[in-house]
Protein backbone atom coordinates (compact mmCIF):
# COMPACT_ATOMS: atom_id res chain seq x y z
CA UNK A 1 0.00 0.00 0.00
CA UNK A 2 1.15 3.54 -0.70
CA UNK A 3 1.80 6.15 1.98
CA UNK A 4 -1.42 8.05 1.17
CA UNK A 5 -3.46 4.86 1.42
CA UNK A 6 -1.91 4.01 4.78
CA UNK A 7 -2.59 7.51 6.11
CA UNK A 8 -6.22 7.29 5.03
CA UNK A 9 -6.58 3.94 6.75
CA UNK A 10 -4.98 5.27 9.91
CA UNK A 11 -7.39 8.25 9.90
CA UNK A 12 -10.37 5.93 9.48
CA UNK A 13 -9.09 3.61 12.17
CA UNK A 14 -8.35 6.44 14.60
CA UNK A 15 -11.88 7.75 14.09
CA UNK A 16 -13.20 4.34 15.06
CA UNK A 17 -10.83 4.27 18.05
CA UNK A 18 -12.14 7.64 19.20
CA UNK A 19 -15.72 6.43 18.94
CA UNK A 20 -14.81 3.30 20.88
CA UNK A 21 -13.10 5.21 23.67
CA UNK A 22 -15.89 7.77 23.94
CA UNK A 23 -18.45 4.99 24.14
CA UNK A 24 -16.33 3.20 26.73
CA UNK A 25 -16.04 6.36 28.78
CA UNK A 26 -19.75 7.06 28.70
CA UNK A 27 -20.50 3.47 29.58
CA UNK A 28 -18.18 3.80 32.52
CA UNK A 29 -19.60 7.01 33.94
CA UNK A 30 -23.21 6.07 34.48
CA UNK A 31 -22.73 2.67 36.16
CA UNK A 32 -19.74 3.78 38.25
CA UNK A 33 -21.75 6.52 39.91
CA UNK A 34 -24.13 3.89 41.26
CA UNK A 35 -21.57 1.26 42.21
CA UNK A 36 -21.83 1.89 45.95
CA UNK A 37 -25.45 0.76 46.08
CA UNK A 38 -25.44 -1.78 43.31
CA UNK A 39 -23.61 -4.71 44.92
CA UNK A 40 -20.67 -4.43 42.48
CA UNK A 41 -17.33 -5.90 43.47
CA UNK A 42 -14.15 -5.04 41.58
CA UNK A 43 -11.78 -7.97 41.77
CA UNK A 44 -8.52 -9.35 40.39
CA UNK A 45 -8.61 -12.85 38.93
CA UNK A 46 -5.54 -14.93 38.15
CA UNK A 47 -5.87 -16.06 34.55
CA UNK A 48 -3.75 -18.46 32.56
CA UNK A 49 -0.18 -18.45 33.80
CA UNK A 50 -1.13 -16.16 36.67
CA UNK A 51 -1.91 -13.18 34.43
CA UNK A 52 -4.06 -10.68 36.35
CA UNK A 53 -7.48 -10.06 34.83
CA UNK A 54 -9.44 -7.08 36.08
CA UNK A 55 -13.08 -8.00 36.67
CA UNK A 56 -16.30 -6.94 38.31
CA UNK A 57 -19.01 -9.07 39.89
CA UNK A 58 -22.67 -8.22 40.33
CA UNK A 59 -24.83 -10.54 42.45
CA UNK A 60 -28.58 -10.62 43.02
CA UNK A 61 -29.90 -8.84 46.09
CA UNK A 62 -30.41 -11.14 49.06
CA UNK A 63 -28.35 -13.97 47.59
CA UNK A 64 -27.46 -15.42 51.01
CA UNK A 65 -26.88 -19.15 50.71
CA UNK A 66 -28.73 -19.48 47.41
CA UNK A 67 -27.08 -20.60 44.18
CA UNK A 68 -27.81 -18.57 41.05
CA UNK A 69 -27.08 -19.08 37.34
CA UNK A 70 -23.77 -17.55 36.29
CA UNK A 71 -23.20 -15.39 33.22
CA UNK A 72 -19.60 -14.55 32.26
CA UNK A 73 -19.01 -11.55 29.97
CA UNK A 74 -15.56 -11.11 28.37
CA UNK A 75 -15.04 -7.53 27.18
CA UNK A 76 -15.03 -6.37 23.57
CA UNK A 77 -11.83 -5.52 21.70
CA UNK A 78 -10.46 -2.31 23.22
CA UNK A 79 -13.19 -1.83 25.84
CA UNK A 80 -12.55 -1.55 29.61
CA UNK A 81 -14.02 -3.83 32.27
CA UNK A 82 -17.04 -1.60 32.97
CA UNK A 83 -18.41 -2.18 29.45
CA UNK A 84 -21.29 -4.41 30.57
CA UNK A 85 -22.09 -2.92 33.99
CA UNK A 86 -25.47 -1.48 33.04
CA UNK A 87 -26.46 -4.77 31.46
CA UNK A 88 -25.01 -6.77 34.35
CA UNK A 89 -27.25 -4.91 36.81
CA UNK A 90 -30.32 -5.85 34.81
CA UNK A 91 -29.25 -9.48 34.67
CA UNK A 92 -28.50 -9.51 38.41
CA UNK A 93 -31.95 -8.07 39.10
CA UNK A 94 -33.29 -11.07 37.17
CA UNK A 95 -31.44 -13.50 39.42
CA UNK A 96 -28.06 -14.02 37.76
CA UNK A 97 -24.55 -13.78 39.13
CA UNK A 98 -22.76 -11.74 36.47
CA UNK A 99 -18.99 -11.59 36.12
CA UNK A 100 -17.45 -9.32 33.51
CA UNK A 101 -13.70 -9.31 32.98
CA UNK A 102 -11.23 -7.35 30.91
CA UNK A 103 -9.57 -9.75 28.51
CA UNK A 104 -5.81 -10.06 28.66
CA UNK A 105 -3.67 -7.44 26.99
CA UNK A 106 -6.19 -4.60 27.26
CA UNK A 107 -6.44 -1.72 29.69
CA UNK A 108 -5.54 -2.74 33.26
CA UNK A 109 -5.52 -6.50 32.73
CA UNK A 110 -2.08 -8.04 32.41
CA UNK A 111 -0.45 -9.94 29.59
CA UNK A 112 -0.45 -9.30 25.86
CA UNK A 113 -3.26 -9.48 23.33
CA UNK A 114 -3.76 -13.11 22.30
CA UNK A 115 -6.45 -12.44 19.66
CA UNK A 116 -8.80 -15.12 21.01
CA UNK A 117 -5.98 -17.63 21.17
CA UNK A 118 -5.25 -20.45 23.62
CA UNK A 119 -4.46 -18.07 26.50
CA UNK A 120 -7.82 -16.35 26.13
CA UNK A 121 -9.63 -19.69 26.14
CA UNK A 122 -7.72 -20.79 29.23
CA UNK A 123 -8.46 -17.43 30.90
CA UNK A 124 -12.20 -18.01 30.47
CA UNK A 125 -11.94 -21.36 32.28
CA UNK A 126 -9.99 -19.73 35.13
CA UNK A 127 -12.65 -17.03 35.42
CA UNK A 128 -15.37 -19.66 35.72
CA UNK A 129 -13.32 -21.46 38.38
CA UNK A 130 -12.96 -18.24 40.34
CA UNK A 131 -16.67 -17.45 40.12
CA UNK A 132 -17.65 -20.90 41.38
CA UNK A 133 -15.25 -20.54 44.32
CA UNK A 134 -16.04 -16.94 45.25
CA UNK A 135 -19.66 -16.22 44.32
CA UNK A 136 -23.03 -17.95 44.83
CA UNK A 137 -22.85 -19.25 41.25
CA UNK A 138 -24.53 -22.53 40.33
CA UNK A 139 -21.99 -24.85 38.64
CA UNK A 140 -24.78 -26.55 36.66
CA UNK A 141 -26.09 -23.36 35.05
CA UNK A 142 -23.28 -21.36 33.43
CA UNK A 143 -23.59 -19.09 30.42
CA UNK A 144 -21.23 -16.84 28.49
CA UNK A 145 -21.95 -13.85 26.29
CA UNK A 146 -20.18 -10.91 24.77
CA UNK A 147 -20.08 -8.34 22.02
CA UNK A 148 -17.54 -8.72 19.18
CA UNK A 149 -14.28 -9.98 20.72
CA UNK A 150 -16.15 -11.14 23.81
CA UNK A 151 -18.55 -13.04 21.57
CA UNK A 152 -15.79 -14.96 19.83
CA UNK A 153 -14.06 -15.80 23.10
CA UNK A 154 -17.38 -17.00 24.54
CA UNK A 155 -17.92 -19.41 21.64
CA UNK A 156 -14.36 -20.72 21.81
CA UNK A 157 -14.61 -21.14 25.58
CA UNK A 158 -17.88 -23.09 25.28
CA UNK A 159 -16.25 -25.40 22.74
CA UNK A 160 -13.43 -26.16 25.19
CA UNK A 161 -15.34 -26.12 28.49
CA UNK A 162 -18.43 -28.35 28.79
CA UNK A 163 -19.50 -26.48 31.94
CA UNK A 164 -20.79 -23.66 29.69
CA UNK A 165 -24.41 -24.54 28.92
CA UNK A 166 -25.54 -21.49 26.93
CA UNK A 167 -23.84 -18.82 24.80
CA UNK A 168 -24.98 -15.56 23.24
CA UNK A 169 -22.57 -14.33 20.58
CA UNK A 170 -23.37 -10.73 19.64
CA UNK A 171 -21.55 -9.44 16.55
CA UNK A 172 -19.06 -12.27 16.87
CA UNK A 173 -17.41 -14.43 14.27
CA UNK A 174 -17.61 -18.03 13.18
CA UNK A 175 -14.60 -17.96 10.86
CA UNK A 176 -11.99 -15.29 11.55
CA UNK A 177 -10.20 -15.64 8.22
CA UNK A 178 -13.40 -15.63 6.18
CA UNK A 179 -14.28 -12.43 8.02
CA UNK A 180 -11.29 -10.27 7.13
CA UNK A 181 -9.82 -12.29 4.24
CA UNK A 182 -12.85 -13.49 2.29
CA UNK A 183 -12.33 -14.04 -1.41
CA UNK A 184 -8.61 -14.18 -0.58
CA UNK A 185 -8.77 -10.39 -0.29
CA UNK A 186 -7.64 -8.35 2.69
CA UNK A 187 -10.48 -6.35 4.24
CA UNK A 188 -7.98 -3.62 4.99
CA UNK A 189 -10.19 -1.00 6.65
CA UNK A 190 -11.61 -3.60 9.03
CA UNK A 191 -8.15 -4.94 9.90
CA UNK A 192 -6.77 -1.40 10.34
CA UNK A 193 -9.50 -0.58 12.86
CA UNK A 194 -8.75 -3.70 14.90
CA UNK A 195 -5.01 -3.21 14.73
CA UNK A 196 -5.12 0.47 15.68
CA UNK A 197 -7.55 -0.06 18.56
CA UNK A 198 -5.26 -2.79 19.85
CA UNK A 199 -2.26 -0.49 19.61
CA UNK A 200 -4.00 2.38 21.45
CA UNK A 201 -5.80 0.47 24.22
CA UNK A 202 -3.70 -2.65 24.66
CA UNK A 203 -0.36 -4.38 24.38
CA UNK A 204 0.10 -6.27 21.13
CA UNK A 205 2.04 -9.50 21.22
CA UNK A 206 4.94 -10.08 18.84
CA UNK A 207 2.87 -12.81 17.17
CA UNK A 208 -0.11 -10.57 16.52
CA UNK A 209 2.11 -7.78 15.19
CA UNK A 210 3.79 -10.21 12.83
CA UNK A 211 0.45 -11.54 11.57
CA UNK A 212 -0.96 -8.07 10.92
CA UNK A 213 2.26 -6.99 9.18
CA UNK A 214 2.16 -10.03 6.89
CA UNK A 215 -1.53 -9.39 6.26
CA UNK A 216 -1.00 -5.77 5.20
CA UNK A 217 2.04 -6.50 3.05
CA UNK A 218 0.30 -9.28 1.08
CA UNK A 219 3.20 -11.61 1.82
CA UNK A 220 2.03 -14.78 0.07
CA UNK A 221 4.93 -16.76 1.54
CA UNK A 222 3.25 -16.37 4.94
CA UNK A 223 -0.31 -16.99 3.79
CA UNK A 224 -0.40 -20.54 5.14
CA UNK A 225 0.80 -19.33 8.52
CA UNK A 226 -1.89 -16.63 8.59
CA UNK A 227 -4.58 -19.17 7.67
CA UNK A 228 -3.41 -21.56 10.40
CA UNK A 229 -3.33 -18.71 12.93
CA UNK A 230 -6.89 -17.74 12.01
CA UNK A 231 -8.18 -21.30 11.98
CA UNK A 232 -7.01 -21.81 15.56
CA UNK A 233 -9.08 -18.76 16.54
CA UNK A 234 -12.26 -19.66 14.63
CA UNK A 235 -15.24 -21.24 16.44
CA UNK A 236 -16.18 -23.14 13.27
CA UNK A 237 -12.95 -25.14 13.69
CA UNK A 238 -14.37 -26.49 16.96
CA UNK A 239 -18.00 -26.90 15.85
CA UNK A 240 -17.93 -30.65 16.54
CA UNK A 241 -16.62 -30.06 20.08
CA UNK A 242 -19.29 -27.44 20.67
CA UNK A 243 -21.95 -29.85 19.46
CA UNK A 244 -20.66 -32.61 21.75
CA UNK A 245 -20.68 -30.26 24.72
CA UNK A 246 -24.33 -29.44 24.03
CA UNK A 247 -24.28 -25.69 24.67
CA UNK A 248 -27.30 -23.75 23.40
CA UNK A 249 -25.91 -21.13 21.00
CA UNK A 250 -27.48 -17.84 19.95
CA UNK A 251 -25.75 -15.86 17.20
CA UNK A 252 -26.73 -12.24 16.52
CA UNK A 253 -25.20 -10.02 13.86
CA UNK A 254 -25.77 -7.24 11.35
CA UNK A 255 -26.19 -7.34 7.59
CA UNK A 256 -23.64 -4.58 7.06
CA UNK A 257 -21.02 -5.79 9.53
CA UNK A 258 -17.74 -4.64 7.98
CA UNK A 259 -15.64 -6.54 10.55
CA UNK A 260 -17.45 -9.89 10.63
CA UNK A 261 -19.81 -10.14 7.61
CA UNK A 262 -22.86 -12.40 8.05
CA UNK A 263 -21.92 -15.18 5.61
CA UNK A 264 -19.39 -16.82 7.89
CA UNK A 265 -21.77 -16.67 10.88
CA UNK A 266 -24.52 -18.31 8.81
CA UNK A 267 -22.11 -21.06 7.73
CA UNK A 268 -21.14 -21.63 11.36
CA UNK A 269 -24.80 -21.71 12.39
CA UNK A 270 -25.45 -24.45 9.84
CA UNK A 271 -22.68 -26.58 11.41
CA UNK A 272 -24.34 -26.47 14.83
CA UNK A 273 -26.63 -29.38 15.71
CA UNK A 274 -27.93 -28.46 19.17
CA UNK A 275 -30.26 -25.72 20.35
CA UNK A 276 -29.41 -22.72 18.22
CA UNK A 277 -30.69 -19.37 16.99
CA UNK A 278 -29.50 -16.92 14.32
CA UNK A 279 -30.57 -13.27 14.30
CA UNK A 280 -29.54 -10.74 11.62
CA UNK A 281 -30.53 -7.08 11.59
CA UNK A 282 -29.60 -3.84 9.79
CA UNK A 283 -26.44 -2.08 10.96
CA UNK A 284 -22.70 -2.47 11.15
CA UNK A 285 -20.40 -4.11 13.64
CA UNK A 286 -21.95 -4.05 17.15
CA UNK A 287 -24.29 -1.15 16.31
CA UNK A 288 -27.50 -3.16 16.71
CA UNK A 289 -26.76 -4.00 20.37
CA UNK A 290 -25.00 -0.76 21.31
CA UNK A 291 -27.93 0.98 23.06
CA UNK A 292 -28.39 -2.09 25.24
CA UNK A 293 -24.97 -1.52 26.77
CA UNK A 294 -26.40 1.68 28.26
CA UNK A 295 -29.24 -0.32 29.80
CA UNK A 296 -31.75 0.98 27.25
CA UNK A 297 -34.41 -1.24 25.64
CA UNK A 298 -32.79 -3.25 22.88
CA UNK A 299 -34.01 -6.20 20.80
CA UNK A 300 -30.67 -8.00 20.79
CA UNK A 301 -30.25 -7.90 24.57
CA UNK A 302 -33.91 -8.74 25.16
CA UNK A 303 -33.51 -11.91 23.12
CA UNK A 304 -30.20 -12.65 24.86
CA UNK A 305 -31.90 -12.52 28.25
CA UNK A 306 -34.76 -14.69 27.00
CA UNK A 307 -32.19 -17.18 25.70
CA UNK A 308 -30.49 -17.42 29.09
CA UNK A 309 -33.79 -17.43 30.99
CA UNK A 310 -34.84 -20.55 29.10
CA UNK A 311 -31.55 -22.46 28.86
CA UNK A 312 -30.09 -21.53 32.25
CA UNK A 313 -33.19 -20.95 34.39
CA UNK A 314 -35.53 -23.34 32.61
CA UNK A 315 -38.24 -20.72 32.08
CA UNK A 316 -40.92 -21.66 29.58
CA UNK A 317 -40.81 -18.36 27.68
CA UNK A 318 -41.34 -19.84 24.21
CA UNK A 319 -37.91 -18.99 22.81
CA UNK A 320 -37.37 -22.67 21.97
CA UNK A 321 -40.61 -22.82 19.95
CA UNK A 322 -39.95 -19.78 17.76
CA UNK A 323 -38.48 -20.04 14.28
CA UNK A 324 -34.73 -20.26 14.99
CA UNK A 325 -33.66 -17.93 12.16
CA UNK A 326 -34.91 -14.37 12.68
CA UNK A 327 -34.21 -11.68 10.10
CA UNK A 328 -35.01 -8.00 9.92
CA UNK A 329 -34.92 -6.39 6.50
CA UNK A 330 -32.83 -3.29 5.85
CA UNK A 331 -35.90 -1.79 4.18
CA UNK A 332 -38.77 -2.59 6.54
CA UNK A 333 -39.27 -2.74 10.29
CA UNK A 334 -40.65 -6.21 10.95
CA UNK A 335 -38.99 -9.52 11.77
CA UNK A 336 -39.27 -12.66 9.64
CA UNK A 337 -38.87 -16.22 10.90
CA UNK A 338 -37.40 -19.21 9.06
CA UNK A 339 -36.85 -22.83 10.10
CA UNK A 340 -33.22 -22.79 8.91
CA UNK A 341 -30.75 -20.71 6.92
CA UNK A 342 -31.30 -22.63 3.68
CA UNK A 343 -34.98 -21.69 3.69
CA UNK A 344 -34.08 -17.99 3.64
CA UNK A 345 -32.86 -18.23 0.04
CA UNK A 346 -35.16 -21.03 -1.12
CA UNK A 347 -36.47 -18.96 -4.05
CA UNK A 348 -33.86 -17.94 -6.61
CA UNK A 349 -33.83 -16.15 -9.95
CA UNK A 350 -30.98 -15.78 -12.40
CA UNK A 351 -30.25 -12.99 -14.78
CA UNK A 352 -27.76 -13.57 -17.54
CA UNK A 353 -24.49 -11.68 -17.91
CA UNK A 354 -24.26 -11.42 -21.68
CA UNK A 355 -21.43 -10.03 -23.78
CA UNK A 356 -17.68 -9.92 -23.23
CA UNK A 357 -16.77 -6.60 -21.60
CA UNK A 358 -13.12 -5.81 -20.89
CA UNK A 359 -12.19 -3.48 -18.05
CA UNK A 360 -8.90 -1.85 -17.12
CA UNK A 361 -7.75 -2.37 -13.56
CA UNK A 362 -6.38 -0.09 -10.88
CA UNK A 363 -8.94 2.74 -10.96
CA UNK A 364 -11.99 3.14 -8.73
CA UNK A 365 -14.96 3.41 -11.07
CA UNK A 366 -17.17 5.12 -8.50
CA UNK A 367 -18.86 1.91 -7.41
CA UNK A 368 -17.71 0.93 -3.94
CA UNK A 369 -18.87 -0.52 -0.63
CA UNK A 370 -18.58 2.73 1.31
CA UNK A 371 -16.60 3.40 4.48
CA UNK A 372 -16.19 1.04 7.41
CA UNK A 373 -18.90 1.70 10.04
CA UNK A 374 -20.15 4.98 8.55
CA UNK A 375 -21.95 3.60 5.49
CA UNK A 376 -23.78 0.76 7.23
CA UNK A 377 -24.78 3.00 10.14
CA UNK A 378 -26.32 5.46 7.68
CA UNK A 379 -28.15 2.53 6.10
CA UNK A 380 -29.31 1.39 9.55
CA UNK A 381 -30.63 4.70 10.85
CA UNK A 382 -31.63 6.52 7.66
CA UNK A 383 -31.86 3.78 5.00
CA UNK A 384 -29.08 5.49 3.03
CA UNK A 385 -26.72 2.83 1.66
CA UNK A 386 -23.83 3.72 -0.66
CA UNK A 387 -25.09 4.88 -4.05
CA UNK A 388 -23.77 5.07 -7.60
CA UNK A 389 -25.14 6.60 -10.80
CA UNK A 390 -25.19 3.40 -12.83
CA UNK A 391 -25.49 4.98 -16.33
CA UNK A 392 -22.51 7.24 -15.57
CA UNK A 393 -20.10 4.53 -14.40
CA UNK A 394 -17.14 4.55 -16.84
CA UNK A 395 -17.21 1.31 -18.79
CA UNK A 396 -13.44 1.46 -19.18
CA UNK A 397 -13.14 0.58 -15.49
CA UNK A 398 -16.48 -1.08 -14.70
CA UNK A 399 -18.48 -3.88 -16.28
CA UNK A 400 -22.23 -3.37 -15.91
CA UNK A 401 -25.19 -5.69 -16.48
CA UNK A 402 -28.83 -4.96 -15.64
CA UNK A 403 -31.95 -7.04 -15.23
CA UNK A 404 -35.33 -6.16 -16.66
CA UNK A 405 -37.58 -3.96 -14.55
CA UNK A 406 -39.58 -5.83 -11.92
CA UNK A 407 -43.29 -5.03 -12.23
CA UNK A 408 -43.90 -5.84 -8.56
CA UNK A 409 -41.87 -5.29 -5.39
CA UNK A 410 -39.25 -7.97 -4.71
CA UNK A 411 -37.51 -9.24 -1.60
CA UNK A 412 -33.82 -10.14 -1.63
CA UNK A 413 -33.12 -12.54 1.22
CA UNK A 414 -29.87 -14.44 1.69
CA UNK A 415 -26.81 -14.80 -0.51
CA UNK A 416 -26.53 -13.69 -4.15
CA UNK A 417 -24.07 -15.74 -6.18
CA UNK A 418 -21.98 -14.69 -9.18
CA UNK A 419 -20.77 -17.15 -11.80
CA UNK A 420 -18.69 -15.96 -14.72
CA UNK A 421 -15.59 -16.63 -16.82
CA UNK A 422 -12.61 -14.31 -16.45
CA UNK A 423 -9.62 -13.87 -18.73
CA UNK A 424 -6.80 -11.83 -17.12
CA UNK A 425 -3.78 -10.24 -18.75
CA UNK A 426 -1.73 -10.70 -15.58
CA UNK A 427 -1.15 -13.58 -13.19
CA UNK A 428 -2.71 -11.71 -10.22
CA UNK A 429 -5.71 -9.47 -9.87
CA UNK A 430 -8.58 -8.27 -7.71
CA UNK A 431 -12.18 -7.59 -8.63
CA UNK A 432 -15.15 -6.46 -6.58
CA UNK A 433 -18.74 -7.36 -7.48
CA UNK A 434 -21.64 -5.10 -6.47
CA UNK A 435 -25.37 -5.69 -6.69
CA UNK A 436 -27.42 -2.48 -6.94
CA UNK A 437 -31.11 -1.62 -6.72
CA UNK A 438 -31.55 0.79 -9.64
CA UNK A 439 -34.41 3.29 -9.70
CA UNK A 440 -36.06 4.98 -12.73
CA UNK A 441 -33.40 7.74 -12.85
CA UNK A 442 -30.51 5.26 -12.84
CA UNK A 443 -29.41 5.87 -9.26
CA UNK A 444 -28.29 2.60 -7.74
CA UNK A 445 -28.48 1.80 -4.04
CA UNK A 446 -26.03 -0.84 -2.88
CA UNK A 447 -27.70 -4.13 -2.02
CA UNK A 448 -24.54 -6.17 -1.42
CA UNK A 449 -20.98 -6.68 -2.62
CA UNK A 450 -17.93 -8.94 -2.20
CA UNK A 451 -14.26 -8.96 -3.28
CA UNK A 452 -12.26 -11.66 -5.04
CA UNK A 453 -8.50 -11.95 -5.58
CA UNK A 454 -6.58 -14.47 -7.67
CA UNK A 455 -2.88 -15.32 -7.89
CA UNK A 456 -0.84 -17.64 -10.07
CA UNK A 457 -3.10 -17.53 -13.14
CA UNK A 458 -1.73 -17.82 -16.66
CA UNK A 459 -2.15 -14.50 -18.52
CA UNK A 460 -4.58 -14.89 -21.41
CA UNK A 461 -6.02 -18.13 -20.06
CA UNK A 462 -9.67 -18.10 -18.94
CA UNK A 463 -10.90 -19.47 -15.63
CA UNK A 464 -14.30 -19.91 -14.03
CA UNK A 465 -15.18 -17.74 -11.06
CA UNK A 466 -17.83 -18.42 -8.42
CA UNK A 467 -18.32 -15.73 -5.79
CA UNK A 468 -20.80 -15.49 -2.94
CA UNK A 469 -21.76 -11.90 -2.25
CA UNK A 470 -22.35 -10.86 1.36
CA UNK A 471 -25.73 -12.05 2.62
CA UNK A 472 -28.43 -9.44 3.06
CA UNK A 473 -32.15 -8.69 3.38
CA UNK A 474 -33.29 -5.88 1.11
CA UNK A 475 -36.58 -4.91 -0.55
CA UNK A 476 -36.57 -3.80 -4.20
CA UNK A 477 -39.48 -1.47 -5.08
CA UNK A 478 -41.76 -2.14 -8.04
CA UNK A 479 -40.47 -0.63 -11.28
CA UNK A 480 -36.83 -0.97 -10.24
CA UNK A 481 -34.22 -3.31 -11.63
CA UNK A 482 -31.07 -4.98 -10.33
CA UNK A 483 -27.64 -4.22 -11.69
CA UNK A 484 -24.41 -6.13 -11.30
CA UNK A 485 -21.28 -3.97 -11.44
CA UNK A 486 -17.73 -5.31 -11.38
CA UNK A 487 -14.67 -3.12 -10.96
CA UNK A 488 -11.21 -3.58 -9.45
CA UNK A 489 -10.69 -0.98 -6.70
CA UNK A 490 -12.57 -0.40 -3.45
CA UNK A 491 -11.29 1.48 -0.38
CA UNK A 492 -12.51 -1.35 1.88
CA UNK A 493 -10.10 -3.88 0.37
CA UNK A 494 -6.50 -4.33 -0.70
CA UNK A 495 -6.23 -4.71 -4.48
CA UNK A 496 -3.66 -6.84 -6.29
CA UNK A 497 -3.84 -5.45 -9.83
CA UNK A 498 -0.55 -4.93 -11.70
CA UNK A 499 -0.27 -1.67 -13.60
CA UNK A 500 -1.90 -1.81 -17.03
CA UNK A 501 -3.69 -5.11 -16.41
CA UNK A 502 -7.12 -5.86 -17.87
CA UNK A 503 -9.92 -8.32 -17.13
CA UNK A 504 -12.34 -9.70 -19.72
CA UNK A 505 -15.64 -11.29 -18.68
CA UNK A 506 -17.28 -13.75 -21.06
CA UNK A 507 -20.24 -16.08 -21.18
CA UNK A 508 -19.37 -19.28 -23.10
CA UNK A 509 -22.31 -21.16 -24.59
CA UNK A 510 -21.47 -24.27 -22.58
CA UNK A 511 -20.94 -22.32 -19.34
CA UNK A 512 -23.04 -19.13 -19.38
CA UNK A 513 -22.40 -16.35 -16.88
CA UNK A 514 -25.13 -15.27 -14.49
CA UNK A 515 -26.06 -13.81 -11.13
CA UNK A 516 -28.29 -15.98 -8.98
CA UNK A 517 -30.30 -13.77 -6.62
CA UNK A 518 -32.45 -15.07 -3.72
CA UNK A 519 -35.51 -13.17 -4.91
CA UNK A 520 -39.24 -13.47 -4.36
CA UNK A 521 -42.27 -11.25 -4.78
CA UNK A 522 -43.42 -9.39 -1.72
Amino acid sequence: MGRTHRMALRTTAMGAVSATLVAGGVLGLAPAAQAATGGVRYVDIAGDGGTVLKANVVTPAGADGTRHPLIVLPTSWGFPQIEYLARARRLADSGYVVLSYNVRGFWQSGGEIDVAGPHDVADAAEVVDWALANTPADPEHIGMAGVSYGAGISLLAAAHDPRVKAVASLSGWGDLIDSIYSGRTQHVQAAAVLDTVGMVTGRRSAESQEVFSAFYSSDLSKEKDILAWGQKRSPITYADQLNRNGAAVMLAGAWGDTIFPPNQSAAFYERLTGHKRLELRPGDHATAELTGLFGLPNDVWTDTERWFDHYLKGEDNGVDREQPVRLKSRSTGGYEGYPDWKSVAADRRRFALAGSPTIHTGVDSGADGGTVFLSSILDQVAKLPPVAAIPLLPRRWAAVWQSAKYPTAQRVRGTAKLHTTVTPTAESGTLVAYLYDVGPLGLGKLVTDAPYTFHGRTPGESFGLDLDLFSTAYDVPAGHRLALVVDTVDPLYVEHNPSGARLTFSSPADDPSYVSVPLREQ
